[in-house]
């Protein structure tokens, strides 16, 4: 009971983090332009990205697309890792992978709302 009730205010975190860093890349806010600009992304492709994000933010609520949405949300998120990695900015992968573990813990815990029988 205790783990469910850590593992829904987990999933609760992750969804809104991830709804609102979509949210920004949607927007093209001036800081997510300046960080992702020197890997390339131009504002279209920041868009698209940031759609992604809020789409699978919103796919971990629901028990039928609960682990792509967090599949998707730790492939973003690997991706920003493997950018600061190229860039040899150590202080920006360690800034991003705690948000990586919380999206696996959240698999290997599951579902909160699943039943025994689902």
């Amino acid at each position: 009971m205790i783990i469910r009730l850590i593992n829904s205010i987990l999933i609760l975190i992750a969804v809104f983090m991830g709804i609102k860093q979509g949210y920004a890349m949607l927007m093209g806010k001036p800081a997510m332009m300046d960080m992702f600009s020197k890997w390339g992304f131009n504002k279209t492709a920041l868009a698209i990205n940031g759609a992604v994000t809020m789409i699978a933010a919103l796919m971990i609520l629901f028990p039928k697309t609960f682990v792509w949405g967090n599949f998707l949300m730790a492939a973003g998120i690997l991706l920003i890792i493997c950018l600061h990695l190229l860039d040899k900015d150590l202080k920006g992968v360690l800034i991003e992978l705690p948000f990586l573990l919380l999206n696996l813990v959240i698999i290997y815990l599951q579902y909160p709302l699943k039943t025994a029988g689902q």
